[in-house]
């Protein structure tokens, strides 16, 4: 019989049931420290993905998530979040989730379990040899995301993951595996937790230095952020004062006619003011 992941290991804390909250609180807040070290732990295979990365989408290629439950959630969070922060069009970094988009908001029985949807839902995208497929599965061996990366690899489409166990299925079925020992979740089992967390920290890594290395960040600065509403306007407004050295009012007027802070910045300083 085969051993469980590292996920699935029994919790260091029992009889959760009869603690008091300020100890419930104060037990998962000491959990949760733990998972920096982790990731920490991980950056040099974090690395070498993000560079691959980098060299495929400079050349056309698109950036693939794909997981199920909250591993799903997690890329799909992190795919959406790209074209407002960094203006990149949509579609350029895209998160698949198994059971689609209902499986978003609610689950769906069994999903995960089929090991050939993943990549007849890759077909649907027309992927290629250009494009890049991360795996996200906090256990390391989800049928859905397994048989994904292996369809992927078979038609020489490269491959990264992120698990939260030793010697995973989906590490042994991608070019690059990132694997966060997070070690056993403070609730048995539910990985939406310390696991969870180690994800979404990899995931930030990820996109944003990608998106910095494909030159979508200047300085610090998000100047190709979407300007979706007017706490943004006004970020942007700061930002161009800050660089032009110009008026709150004449900064704002030029980002809302140019779209952006760097086509502002871009236009003004062509004008030589």
């Amino acid at each position: 019989m085969n051993s469980l992941p590292l996920t699935e290991s029994e919790s260091h804390y029992a009889n959760l049931e009869k603690m008091k909250v300020r100890k419930l609180l104060v037990s998962i807040n000491k959990e949760d420290k733990t998972v920096p070290l982790a990731v920490e732990k991980a950056i040099p295979s974090i690395e070498r993905l993000v560079v691959d990365i980098v060299s495929r989408m400079k050349n056309g290629g698109r950036l693939f998530y794909v997981g199920a439950g909250t591993s799903g959630r997690l890329g799909i969070v992190d795919a959406s979040e790209c074209p407002p922060t960094f203006g990149v069009p949509q579609g350029l970094v895209i998160g698949l989730i198994a059971g689609g988009d209902s499986a978003i908001r609610k689950a769906v029985e069994f999903a995960e379990d089929d090991t050939q949807q993943g990549w007849k839902d890759f077909k649907k995208y027309k992927i290629t040899i250009k494009d890049v497929v991360i795996g996200i599965a906090a256990s390391g061996s989800t049928p859905y995301v397994v048989g994904a990366l292996r369809q992927c690899r078979k038609h020489k489409i490269l491959t990264g993951s992120i698990c939260c166990t030793k010697n995973a299925a989906v590490s042994k079925t991608s070019d690059h595996p990132i694997e966060i020992l997070t070690g056993p979740e403070f609730v048995t089992g539910s990985t939406r937790m310390k696991a969870g967390t180690a994800q979404k920290m990899v995931l930030n890594m990820i996109s944003t230095a990608v998106m910095i290395q494909l030159g979508r960040v200047k300085g610090n600065r998000m100047v190709d952020m979407q300007l979706s509403n007017n706490k943004l306007v006004k970020r942007g407004t700061l930002m161009i004062v800050n660089e032009l050295g110009i008026s709150a009012a004449k900064a704002q007027k030029l980002l809302l006619k140019e779209g952006s802070v760097r086509k502002a910045i871009i236009k003004q300083k062509a004008n030589g003011q």
